[in-house]
């Protein structure tokens, strides 16, 4: 499946620069949107949703934000109803296991594919980049 568009949703500003980065090394012409917090990108998605336009393929996902973190907009967005799988990655510079099982049971129980990486990130391959189909 060929990715158009990447959804950044992360408070800081240094890992937004560096995906930016690392995603056009990988990809000239995508579309790369950002937001500091889960519920603007909420709000973006559902607007999405509401005129039938396609959501992004790749989500990369901060847990720690403020307004809305990554946990409160992962339990949101899996309520919307999706003819798509979208790829989650969600990045992290929590240390704490507690992070990891949750994420683990979002895993088991999501049509969607999502992934735990851990910050800071150096480099994405294309193996990265694979979106679920």
């Amino acid at each position: 499946m060929k990715i158009r568009s990447v959804y950044i949703i992360d408070d800081d500003s240094i890992t937004i620069f560096g995906l930016r980065k690392l995603l056009d090394k990988l990809h000239k012409n995508l579309a790369i949107h950002e937001f500091k917090n889960g519920k603007t990108a909420l709000d973006a998605l559902t607007c999405l949703q509401q005129q039938n336009k396609p959501l992004p393929e790749i989500i990369f996902l901060d847990i720690n934000m403020p307004v809305m973190d990554g946990w409160t907009f992962l339990d949101e967005f899996l309520k919307l109803s999706h003819t798509s799988t979208v790829t989650i990655k969600i990045i992290t510079s929590s240390i704490d296991i507690r992070d990891r099982e949750k994420w683990k049971s979002y895993v088991k129980d999501a049509q969607h594919h999502i992934d735990f990486i851990t910050k800071p990130i150096y480099e994405l391959d294309l193996v990265d980049l694979q979106v679920a189909s």
